[in-house]
């Protein structure tokens, strides 16, 4: 090819500057026109779900819509779907034994989570949840009564402890440990485990294990006559009643006293504890391995936000979160990508959820106290507060996204406040 030749080709093709100038205009008209469209669907959808096309003349659930509203009518800010993020442990049938009842929230019912499983569990006073084991570790935290339990280390070391509402335990997997109600009426607690498809009926259970072993092999494994175990239920006992124990210390000093006892504590105070951060708007206790430090692959929060405020607006970064509404009336927003927002409404029993690295905020909306406890498949608590990341980007960048000007910016707290 010529060099006049090589000269009328370039003169006639765009240059690749021109050429990328010219997809990048039709791209931004692009992305503009998709913005648009989407921003008047929403306008439209909204428009619609507020006046009379979302009337219903016909037959409703008028108890169920006066308990969750938002779920039903979402507010103009919802958009497109999102995960379940609302159960109740009052939809789900109940395991009822002598000595007590049983019922769970899993995967099953909740399939969002598959990272946590919860389970409800009551013991009248004597009654016992029998020895047994887990393939997951069990955090549990006391709802009404008192009970007593007791749980194995490898080592052959015993914890034997006391209790009360507020309390909290952990049983680490694979370590075999009881339950057993006290006076005046037993106990009723909520127990969580760090496997969402985990099921209470599936658990590694004392009467179980002896009914499956040849007695000869009992025998030779106990130094026991064989005819011992012709006398053992051959059943699974599960929740079954009983007599209410000696004290606490003549327990302890019945199977071997100071030589025998665990040196690690599986009980925390949580409700009496101090507060991890408090005002106003309630109160935050925090519980991790940081501070009870066999809890090292389930991390907590108990909330008790007070009327009219709220749980600022935050994620977790590093583990979904699993709700349980011990009182009050609550409501919470998720936001998850791309451009989906949920908004539902918690009573007491229900259960929340939420996706890692998901925004979200959760209000009180009665006039009571909202308690509810923040569940995690992880070592540690940790959120991240949108309040703060504003704060702390420089003004001109919150202005460039947001169009909040830096005399304005300086109002939003910049502390981290957990309840606002």
């Amino acid at each position: 090819m010529t060099d006049k030749e090589k000269g009328l080709v370039l003169a006639e093709s765009p240059s690749r500057r021109s050429f990328l100038g010219m997809s990048s205009v039709a791209l931004a008209t692009a992305a503009f026109a998709g913005l648009t469209a989407n921003a008047q669907e929403k306008a439209s959808t909204q428009k619609a779900e507020h006046d009379h096309s979302s009337s219903d003349p016909g037959p409703e659930n008028k108890t169920l819509l006066g308990e969750n509203p938002d779920a039903n009518t979402p507010p103009p800010t919802d958009h497109g779907d999102i995960v379940p993020i609302w159960y109740s442990f009052d939809l789900v049938k109940k395991r009822v034994e002598e000595g007590g009842w049983t019922h769970e929230v899993t995967q099953r019912v909740l399939p969002s989570s598959k990272e946590i499983a919860g389970v409800q569990m009551r013991l009248t006073a004597g009654s016992y949840r029998e020895l047994h084991w887990h393939t997951a570790d069990e955090w549990a935290y006391v709802l009404t009564g008192n009970a007593r339990v007791t749980v194995m280390n490898p080592d052959g070391t015993m914890f034997i402890g006391d209790v009360s509402e507020g309390d909290l335990w952990l049983f680490p997997a694979g370590y075999p440990h009881s339950i057993q109600g006290l006076g005046p009426d037993g106990t009723e607690f909520l127990l969580v485990f760090n496997q969402g498809m985990f099921s209470e009926d599936g658990t590694m259970l004392l009467s179980e294990t002896v009914a499956h072993i040849p007695p000869e092999v009992l025998a030779k494994n106990t130094g026991l006559d064989k005819s011992v175990f012709a006398q053992t239920p051959g059943a699974p006992l599960y929740i079954f009643p009983g007599n209410l124990p000696n004290s606490l210390e003549q327990d302890k000093t019945e199977i071997g006293g100071e030589q025998v006892a665990s040196k690690y504590q599986y009980t925390f105070r949580m409700r009496s504890m101090q507060p991890t951060t408090a005002s106003q708007a309630g109160e935050v206790r925090v519980v991790d391995s940081h501070n009870f430090p066999v809890s090292k692959k389930v991390a907590a929060a108990l909330l008790i936000i007070k009327p009219g405020h709220m749980r600022e607006i935050h994620w977790h970064p590093n583990a979904s979160e699993w709700q349980y509404y011990v009182a009050g009336k609550g409501r919470m927003t998720v936001f998850y990508p791309v451009d989906n927002a949920r908004t539902m409404d918690f009573s007491a029993n229900d259960v929340g959820y939420v996706p890692s690295n998901a925004p979200h905020y959760v209000e009180n909306i009665g006039d009571t106290d909202l308690v509810v406890l923040e569940l995690f498949a992880a070592e540690e608590f940790m959120d991240v507060s949108l309040n703060q990341w504003l704060r702390r980007v420089p003004s001109e960048m919150l202005k460039a996204h947001l169009n909040i000007g830096k005399e304005m910016a300086t109002r939003i707290p910049a502390e981290k406040l957990e309840l606002v």
